[in-house]
This record gives structure tokens, C-alpha cells and sequence, in this order.
């Protein structure tokens, strides 16, 4: 039996992941999980898979927790849990599946504790590529990517990476690939978060919109398979059924395809090298619309470009458009900024801020805290 430990439990990865938990009763078991402040969906998945624990990273929520829950599950609160249950050494997998920033240390923890980390949470590379992945390759620790487009380039090369020349992620082109560019200042935060293929937070569902989704996967590909920007392509699928592909030398390419479920991915990662059942009816490209693909507007998907640039200028710039990113588009679901300021508040404060080569945690924390203060900064001069 595995023991699985679920962080960010009632996100949209969560779920999905529970729903191959409950596929497969005799192969998981569910340890530990973990949200912020929604303890009412906590007490029913505490209630249904009994863990050992259940970390509530909001101190109010934790106690709201406690107060309702009955049996033996042991609730804690803070962040710092994360860290305790990821570590765990009755973990064995770790689904890092919290968004942004606030699940890096998580992830990393479970690296230095030699676990099998399933990544869903980029930023722990965008902000701690070098670390992360020395911490990884330090403990031995066993790291499947749980993005679409990095499991597939994952599965392709299982065969190896002799002769090859390049990986290409796709990109769906999110809700305003055909929306003409000038029209794009008008869009609402609601519309934003309309993609057309997956069902997704509005957090990832505006980086999608914007892509830079698509460029913090960029940086993220960097980091897991050791390639520079120059051998990193994107292009627009809108279909989502090309998941991604790797081209060799010989003039080969491999792609993986699917539906546009995460589940698959998911069970993939949880199951690999072996694979099983997933809940995802197969792929029948009969019934499918031709597929398409488009070269990106760099332009018009600013963000897409400003991802590139900060991989290639490395350091602290990656951090720094997170960070930017993260406040941009919080201002811009409270409808305090217009779509188009996203890009451009995250633009300025690249320029802003100080680009430096961080070696620990701490200093890229402090960067990381720095960038949203300039963000913030910038941000209230578009309000």
C-alpha cells in the first residue's frame, strides 16, 4: 500500500487526483492532505479517507477544523506542516499541488526527504530550479512532473534522449487566441477564467488567458530536463489533444496525445513505470475537429515573452515575474487592474528589480517579497 500525501487537497489537481485515489482503494492509501481555509471540504475528505493528518496552512481554519472533526485524524496548522507531512516517513509519494509561491518549501522538503515528488506546482522550480533540483538529485529523490505538456515530454522520453534537438510544449492559446489583440484591454476577469478545454483555479485560468502559463512551463522544462531556452519551442494547439512533443535529430518526433483530462497525467505519475486506469475514456481522433497549430504571438501574449526573457537572463529574474505575475493577476480578478496590465506590471518590475544570482532559500524568499512590494508598487499606479 502507498501512502499518499495530497497538498492542496481541494484544488482542481486534488480532486483529480482523489478520483484515481478511489479507482485503485488497494494500491493508495490517503495519509495526509492539506488547503488553506476551506475546512468545511477538509472535514468531508477527512471524513472519507480517515488520514493521519490534515494541515490546514490558515490557523482559523484549523481550529474550525478540530472543533468539527471526530476519529483519529491529527489536524495542524501553519505552514511549516506542510513541510512536517511532505517529509513525512510514512510518506511515500507527495502530490505537490498547492498554486503559486506558498509551495515551494513543501516540495522541497519532500526532495530532501528522498521522496517521490508528483509536481504539480511549477513555481518550485520557476523560483528554485538550481536548489530544487540539486536537493532532488542529492536524496535521491524520485521527480514526475504532473503539468500536461512536461508528463508528456516526460513520456516520450523514456526511451532516452540520444540525438535530441529540441522538446515543443503546446499551448491551448487559453479563451482569446481569436480575439483580436485591440479588444483584449475590455475583458473581464469572468471571461479570463472561461478556458475553453480544462477546468482550472482562476488564478491558473487567467495565466492561461495571458500565457503565461505557457511561460512559466517554459522555465519549468528548463529546470527538468536540463535543455537551454534555445531548445525549448512552444506552440499553439488549440485542441489540447497534442499534449506536447520531442523532436530528435533524425528528423523523428514523438508526442504523446489524450484527451484533455488531468486525470491521465495523474495516474501516470502516481503509477509509473507501470500504468492504470485512469478514469479517462480513450482517444478517438475520429470524433475529434482537426487539429491546429500556430506559431505564438509573442505581442500579443506579452507574458509568453517576458518568461523567455527572464530564463535567459536567469537568477533572480525567473522569481521576479512570478512574483510580479502572482500580484498582477490577484489585482486583476478584485478588477483593480485591466487584462493588458498584467503583462505590463510584471514588465516594469523585471526592470525594477535587482537581478541577482540566489544560492539559498532565504535569499530567495527575500526576493521573492521584494518583487511583490515593487509590484504592488507599479500596481497602484494603473488602479
Amino acid at each position: 500500500m502507498i501512502n499518499l500525501t495530497l497538498l492542496g487537497a481541494t484544488g482542481s489537481i486534488g480532486k483529480s487526483t482523489l478520483s484515481v485515489v478511489d479507482l485503485h482503494p488497494e494500491r493508495f492509501n490517503v495519509f495526509a492532505i492539506s488547503a488553506h481555509t476551506s475546512w468545511q471540504k477538509m472535514l468531508v475528505l477527512c471524513q472519507k479517507y480517515q488520514p493521519a493528518f490534515a494541515v490546514m496552512t490558515d490557523e482559523h481554519a484549523a481550529q474550525q477544523l478540530d472543533d468539527q472533526l471526530q476519529g483519529d485524524t491529527a489536524v495542524l496548522s501553519g505552514a511549516q506542516s506542510l513541510d512536517i507531512i511532505a517529509a513525512h516517513k510514512n510518506t511515500h509519494y507527495v502530490m505537490a499541488a498547492i498554486v503559486g509561491a506558498a509551495g515551494m518549501a513543501s516540495s522541497l522538503a519532500a526532495a530532501k526527504a528522498g521522496k517521490r515528488i508528483m509536481l504539480a506546482n511549477k513555481e518550485s522550480l520557476v523560483l528554485a530550479g538550481d536548489i530544487f533540483m540539486q536537493a532532488v538529485n542529492d536524496h535521491n529523490a524520485e521527480l514526475i512532473p504532473v503539468d500536461s505538456e512536461h508528463n508528456a515530454i516526460f513520456q516520450c522520453l523514456q526511451g532516452g534522449s540520444s540525438g535530441l534537438s529540441k522538446i515543443q510544449l503546446t499551448a491551448s492559446g487559453g479563451p482569446f487566441l481569436r480575439t483580436p489583440a485591440n479588444q483584449l484591454s475590455s475583458v473581464t476577469p469572468d471571461q479570463a477564467c472561461a478556458h475553453p478545454n480544462w477546468s482550472m483555479g482562476r488564478k491558473i485560468s487567467v495565466d492561461s488567458a495571458t500565457m503565461m502559463n505557457k511561460g512559466l512551463e517554459v522555465i519549468e522544462a528548463h529546470y527538468l530536463f536540463n535543455l537551454p531556452a534555445d531548445k525549448i519551442d512552444v506552440v499553439v494547439h488549440p485542441q489540447s489533444i497534442v499534449h506536447s512533443s520531442v523532436y530528435f535529430k533524425d528528423g523523428s518526433t514523438l508526442s504523446q496525445l489524450g484527451d484533455p483530462d488531468m486525470r491521465t497525467v495523474i495516474s501516470y505519475a502516481m503509477s509509473h513505470p507501470d500504468r492504470i486506469s485512469s478514469g479517462v475514456s480513450a482517444l478517438d481522433l475520429t470524433k475529434n475537429s482537426p487539429l491546429e497549430f500556430y506559431a505564438p504571438d509573442y505581442d500579443k501574449f506579452a507574458c509568453l515573452r517576458l518568461a523567455f526573457e527572464a530564463l535567459k537572463q536567469g537568477g533572480s529574474a525567473m522569481g521576479t515575474i512570478n512574483a510580479a505575475n502572482e500580484i498582477a493577476v490577484e489585482k486583476f480578478l478584485d478588477d483593480k487592474i485591466k487584462f493588458l496590465d498584467i503583462a505590463k506590471i510584471i514588465e516594469k518590475t523585471l526592470e525594477n528589480a535587482k537581478h541577482f544570482y540566489p544560492k539559498t532559500l532565504a535569499e530567495i524568499v527575500d526576493n521573492d517579497q521584494n518583487a511583490r512590494l515593487i509590484a504592488n508598487q507599479i500596481a497602484h499606479t494603473y488602479v
